[in-house]
Formats: C-alpha cells, sequence, structure tokens
C-alpha cells in the first residue's frame, strides 16, 4: 500500500522554484489562444523564482498544494483590489499543472483560501477569470461564484473581457 500526503499549506521560500514551474505550465495550458502569444510569454517570463521568493518574503498570502512532497498548485490572495465590487477579500489567481485539474485538488485550494480570508474579516470574496476561460468559469461557477462585474483587460494591442465571481 502506497500513501500519499496532500496538503494545504503557506508557500516557503524553497517552494518558490516549483511554484514558477506549476506558474509556467498551468498559464501556458490555460491562456494559449486566449493572450496573444507574445503578451503571454512576456506575463510568464517576469513571474520565475526570483519573482516568486520575493513574494514570499514580502509575506505575500501564496498557499500551495504539496502532494507527495512536491508543488502541483498554488493560490494568491488578500484584500479586494476592485473597491467598486463589495467583497472584502479577493483570490487573485489558483492555478494547478495540468495532470491535477479536475480532481478536487483546486476546491482545496480555494478552501483554504477563502478560511484564511475570513480570519482576517474578509468573510466575502470576489475572483476574476478571462471569459474565455471555460475552464475557469465552469470552476467558479460549480463552487457557487455569482457573476457580479465585467471589464475589459488589455494584452498588447488586444483586448479581453474577464468576469468577477462573487462569494457570499
Amino acid at each position: 500500500m502506497v500513501n500519499t500526503l496532500v496538503t494545504v499549506r503557506t508557500a516557503r521560500a524553497r517552494d518558490a522554484a516549483e511554484i514558477a514551474n506549476v506558474h509556467d505550465l498551468s498559464w501556458r495550458e490555460a491562456y494559449r489562444g486566449i493572450i496573444p502569444g507574445s503578451e503571454l510569454e512576456k506575463m510568464i517570463s517576469r513571474r520565475g523564482q526570483r519573482w516568486w521568493e520575493s513574494a514570499i518574503k514580502r509575506g505575500s498570502n501564496i498557499l500551495v498544494l504539496d502532494f507527495d512532497e512536491s508543488v502541483v498548485g498554488y493560490t494568491t490572495y488578500g484584500r479586494n483590489r476592485a473597491k467598486s465590487i463589495p467583497y472584502k477579500g479577493e483570490i487573485y489567481e489558483l492555478y494547478l499543472i495540468p495532470e491535477f485539474q479536475g480532481l478536487g485538488f483546486g476546491r482545496r485550494l480555494f478552501k483554504g483560501a477563502r478560511a484564511d480570508l475570513a480570519r482576517h474579516n474578509c468573510d466575502t470574496a470576489v475572483v476574476w477569470s478571462l471569459e474565455e476561460n471555460d475552464r475557469a468559469v465552469a470552476f467558479y461557477r460549480h463552487l457557487g461564484g455569482t457573476s457580479v462585474k465585467r471589464a475589459p483587460e488589455k494584452f498588447g494591442e488586444e483586448t479581453r473581457d474577464r468576469i468577477a465571481f462573487g462569494f457570499e
């Protein structure tokens, strides 16, 4: 019998390279064909190991999904940045490497972030997703998110619509 330990925990500085890898793989999977190629590559290249080390050292709210001592997912979160919508917290990012998507691990990361937000008096939260990212849109709807706002986002010369999902 093989036992595999799966945990959601706070990111540590030594996780930075693995988080950067999750970011790279998941963004390529999620946004290829949605965000123009050169813009996507620029966005991915800005988030290497050093960027994640710095974010962790600054005390950014980052949880990782640790699967058998390997980071296979992460979420970042904090106070809502869009003051035009009445939610206290915001989940900024939630990503898993492609092989771990659709298995319930995203829900674990989401619940972990929501629980930590609630401990910091953020009992409501919002999450933004590009409208064309069908997998993310379905995920947040499945979790009970309600579409509360739409807004454009520019990627180079192109614009994509994004949706804010509110969670009470």
